[in-house]
């Protein structure tokens, strides 16, 4: 379902794997990412209304806050994935998507998943960053 030769999946898995302590595995056919659980996805299919389904081998599958991921909907490159999207998870296409944008997606998502003492690493990380 993916290829390991990807140059996108690469370069998302720089991204994802510098939060602390995130590894991957595989997880139905698709990379994961996660610490205890999963953060990110790579890769997503959608099912429209029609019952066509559309891969996006391209994706991030992301668990934002629910305000979050209402104002997310609103872009046209996002949409809600089979399976994962009645449990809040959005799906984001990453063609446009710049890597300040996809870290601070990913930390949110990262947030929302990690145990309080990794989560607490990153926002620690964050408010050095603003510091300085």
């Amino acid at each position: 379902m993916f290829d390991a030769d990807d140059s996108v999946l690469a370069w998302f898995r720089t991204v994802a794997l510098s939060f602390p302590e995130a590894q991957e595995k595989v997880s139905h056919g698709r990379p994961a990412f996660f610490t205890t659980k999963v953060f990110a996805y790579f890769g997503a299919a959608e099912k429209h209304v029609t019952g066509e389904i559309e891969q996006h081998p391209h994706a991030v599958l992301l668990l934002l806050d629910p305000l979050d991921a209402e104002v997310m909907l609103e872009r046209e490159d996002t949409f809600v994935p089979m399976y994962l999207g009645p449990t809040g998870w959005i799906g984001l296409d990453l063609a446009d998507v710049a890597e300040d944008e996809l870290r601070d997606l990913l930390a949110d998502s990262y947030r929302s998943t990690a145990p309080a003492r990794l989560a607490r690493l990153i926002d620690d990380v964050a408010a050095d960053e603003a510091e300085s």
